[in-house]
Parts: C-alpha cells; sequence; structure tokens
C-alpha cells in the first residue's frame, strides 16, 4: 500500500454529503507522502464577485467553476511532480469529470466516486454541523450524478460503510479506480 500511489493524483467526488473531505482526509493520512487539495478553497479564495453554482447556472457560475477546477488540477499535477499523492476532493459530475480528468497530466490518475444512497446522504446532511445544499436538493444533485457522470473508474455505494471501510476498499480496489488514456 502506498508504493501504488507514489507521485499520483486520486479524485474523489460524490455529491454533498457523500463523505468526501472525510474519506479524502484519512485516504491521505495513511500513505507515506499525499497531499489532500479541497477544491472548495479555490472556491472560497474569491473574496468578491463569486458566483455560486446553481441548479439554473449562469455563465459567471460555470467560469468560476471551471476556473476552481483548472486551479486545483495546476495544484494536484505540481504535488505528484514533485513526488507527492494529490488527493484531490471536489463535487465533478456530469460532463465535467472527463473535462477535469484531460485537465490533469498526471498519471497515474485514479478517480473514486463516492455514492452512497439519497436516504444515506439526507442522513449525513442533517448530522453536519455546515450544510451545502442551499437551492440544490440531494435528489437533483443524485440524479446528475447517477444519469449524467460516465461510468469510469471506481463507483462506491458507501451508505453503510464508515470512513475507514471506505479507504479501506478504495486501497484494496486500486486498480478499478485507475484511468487509462491513450
Amino acid at each position: 500500500m502506498g508504493t501504488e500511489l507514489s507521485s499520483a493524483v486520486v479524485l474523489i467526488t460524490g455529491v454533498m454529503a457523500s463523505g468526501k473531505s472525510t474519506v479524502a482526509g484519512l485516504l491521505a493520512e495513511r500513505l507515506p507522502r499525499a497531499a489532500h487539495v479541497r477544491g472548495d478553497v479555490f472556491r472560497r479564495m474569491l473574496t468578491s464577485g463569486r458566483e455560486e453554482v446553481m441548479p439554473e447556472e449562469t455563465a459567471e457560475a460555470k467560469a468560476q467553476l471551471e476556473l476552481r477546477y483548472r486551479l486545483s488540477a495546476l495544484v494536484a499535477d505540481e504535488y505528484a511532480r514533485d513526488g507527492w499523492t494529490a488527493i484531490v476532493q471536489d463535487i465533478v459530475l456530469g460532463k465535467d469529470l472527463d473535462h477535469y480528468i484531460a485537465r490533469v497530466r498526471t498519471r497515474p490518475l485514479y478517480v473514486i466516486v463516492l455514492a452512497p444512497s439519497t436516504t444515506a446522504v439526507r442522513s449525513r446532511e442533517t448530522g453536519r454541523e455546515k450544510t451545502g445544499y442551499g437551492p440544490w436538493t440531494v435528489d437533483a444533485l443524485d440524479s446528475i450524478l447517477r444519469a449524467e457522470t460516465p461510468r469510469i473508474g471506481l463507483w462506491l455505494d458507501t451508505s453503510e460503510q464508515t470512513p475507514e471501510q471506505t479507504v479501506s476498499e478504495i486501497l484494496d480496489n486500486l486498480p478499478a479506480a485507475r484511468i487509462q488514456t491513450d
């Protein structure tokens, strides 16, 4: 464990409250040299003029989301170039997943999609201090995840798993998460 991930990028994605932050942090702690790249940090760096991504997306909100993805991919590549495993944690759904994969230059690249049930997500959302859904609904994001997101990488139904069990499953099934490119 760990040597397979030297100088690699791992993207952990899923809907809000799917466990991305916790799982990414725990995975990074289990590796000998890892950086946890939180995509939301780049959104929060926009101090004025920030537009949140809403169900009815604006051109400006989309441009800011694209900037966030570009920045996290660049940071992940730089960590990997210096011998680190970059664990990127962000909401990358639908066609954005293919675009994100194309942005990351580092290989190997692994994609982990956390896909707990909507019941589990609702329970997790009510049990945490921060709330992320705002104008979104769990069902709407779950629909984008399941109907519009390409079935690439390792998809995990983590509804009944602890974060530690999820990390173990990721490490045990790492080859299934590897993205093959030309």
